[in-house]
């Protein structure tokens, strides 16, 4: 080395001596705290409730934030990051570079007083100025470094947090759909205009009755949803969303709180006019409160509307003896939870006008028969010209009295079958239960054999074995009874022939999957418990039944 260049040379070690200890003792930790600290507040703010002008306010689809993974939390990284990073190349450029540096550069001290004398100025200059300068560079760009680097692993954290949460919402959603698939949970709307599949429910919040229609694991949030007023809804069944109220997204009226969890049964009545479809209804609903009674069943109304429609229906009967014939259009459902052991279904009763069933185009716009799990084919016999005509004349007026259908059964069916076919397209795999109505009065007649156990074969003989024989052959299962409604409703009801009318809907319970079928024996007679009983005389029916 030439001695001229050792000045140099030496000047260059304590440069750099200089700007390594000034760095690595002072300079790195205080421009690395300084970038932690903004990457800190830059993740603010910090006291609930405070404004965000980030934070996209709430949309009009759906009246909830947007979940913090789904985007707030990728934009407070990025926001974060960038905010200590440029606060660090402030603080490089002022005050250390344009105030400190230019000051020392200049013969003054770094708060900017000028050196006392020429040699203190100098000494400032040459050997003070480089050497801050360099240090005060290397520290930024060290600090820069080391934060970035955290920000990278923070970065590769979040990500991780984002595809969980990712990942777990087609997760949940799946793990949900299977087990309605998997217990046969199928929402529909109960209400008459109305009867479409309810995918998703619309829930309202307690709150602000504001209306969630996508509260469900997504963007608004995983296991719940924040909605505009601040209350947290739960997103799944098993964390308590089955809580809120629901509404059918499509009319907008309120949905029974079981219709999410428990598998609907469909039971339509269909009869014609004047067949006792209604007091059929009415014997069947007391009926299941009567197994309830025993014990052999757990019976609950839906909601308190279906609890006031069968009160109001009772109360009628009570005072009158009779139900009025059903009118006003389409029928909304009567619904009831039936549940035996640890099984629950959601029953859906049906009871339509009768003159739905007076023609094709009527039938076809019974859109609830679309949905049924099974049918209830109400049969008035007296209304079938063969029965009539086979009757004696005093037999005659009081089969008049009781006001038969001018619809028969047969003519019923032959009206119904073809357009639930085009409606469900799985007539074959439906059950029908064939109700024959009326029996207080059939036993009284004494033109017509008595309807004994086996009702098939008694239709047979009363001449309407055609419906018997069309019946086994279009659907999967048929089923028969003979219920006297007059019998198991009103004053002083028959405890045993409600417990007989209700067992038609056992029998469709029972092929959802509901363990009722052992309630009732193989060929309908109460699991051989209750012997077929019948009435006799004209007062028979205030008093118990004889056996048959």
């Amino acid at each position: 080395m030439s001695p001229a260049l050792a000045p140099v040379w030496l000047l260059l070690g304590w440069t750099l001596l200089m700007a390594v200890g000034l760095c690595f003792f002072r300079l790195l930790w205080l421009f690395l705290g300084l970038g932690v600290r903004a990457v800190w507040r830059g993740l603010g703010p910090w006291q609930v409730g405070g404004p965000d002008q980030r934070v996209p306010l709430v949309g009009a689809g759906e009246p909830a934030h947007l979940a913090y993974w789904w985007r707030q939390m990728r934009v407070d990284a990025v926001t974060a990051g960038a905010y200590g990073i440029r606060v660090i190349r402030t603080a490089l450029s002022d005050p250390w570079l344009a105030r400190f540096v230019r000051n020392l550069f200049h013969g003054r001290r770094p708060s900017g007083i000028p050196g006392g004398s020429p040699g203190s100025r100098f000494l400032l200059v040459v050997f003070v100025a480089p050497g801050v300068a360099l240090g005060t560079l290397l520290g930024a760009v060290l600090a820069i470094a080391v934060l970035g680097v955290v920000l990278a692993v923070f970065a590769v954290l979040l990500a991780a947090v984002w595809l969980g949460c990712a990942t777990a919402v087609p997760v949940l959603r799946g793990v949900e759909r299977a087990w309605l698939l998997v217990r046969g949970v199928r929402v529909k709307c109960p209400y008459p205009g109305c009867y479409l599949p309810v995918p998703l429910a619309v829930h309202r919040c307690p709150d602000c009755r504001a209306e969630h229609r996508g509260l469900r694991p997504g963007r608004y949030g995983v296991l719940w949803h924040a909605c505009a007023c601040g209350r947290r809804l739960a997103t799944t069944r098993t964390a308590g969303r089955g809580k809120l109220t629901a509404l059918c997204p499509h009319c907008a009226r309120p949905l029974p709180e079981t219709a999410g969890t428990t598998r609907v049964v469909h039971a339509p009545l269909v009869g014609g006019t004047s067949s006792g479809k209604t007091m059929l209804m009415a014997a069947m609903v007391e009926g299941l409160h009567a197994w309830a009674r025993r014990g052999d069943l757990t019976v609950e109304y839906a909601s308190a509307d279906d609890k006031r429609t069968a009160a109001d229906l009772d109360q009628e009967l009570r005072r009158a003896g009779w139900a009025h014939a059903t009118t006003g259009g389409q029928p909304r459902a009567l619904m009831l939870t039936v549940s035996r052991g640890r099984r629950r279904r959601l029953l859906y009763l049906y009871d339509p006008m009768g003159e739905s069933v007076s023609d094709a185009e009527r039938v076809r716009a019974q859109q609830y028969l679309a949905h049924a799990d099974g049918v209830v084919l109400v049969a008035d016999v007296l209304a079938d010209p063969k029965v009539r005509g086979a009757l004696s004349d005093d037999d005659a007026r009081r089969a008049g009295a009781a006001r038969p259908s001018a619809q028969g059964p047969w003519e019923t069916y032959q009206r119904l079958i073809g357009e639930l076919a085009a409606l469900t397209g799985r007539r074959g795999r439906l059950s029908v239960a064939a109700v024959v109505t009326k029996r207080d009065v059939l036993d009284q007649l004494t033109s017509l054999p008595v309807a004994g156990a086996r009702i098939d074969g008694w239709l047979e003989e009363i001449g309407l074995g055609s419906l018997v024989r069309a019946l086994g052959h279009d659907f999967r299962a048929a089923r028969y009874w003979a219920v006297s409604a007059h019998a198991a409703t009103g004053t002083g009801p028959l405890e045993p022939e409600q417990r007989r009318a209700a067992e038609p809907l056992l029998w469709l319970l029972g092929a959802s999957g509901l363990r009722t079928s052992a309630l009732i024996g193989p060929d309908g007679s109460a699991g051989g418990r209750e012997r077929r009983i019948r009435l006799r005389g004209g007062d028979e029916s205030e008093r118990r039944y004889s056996p048959a």
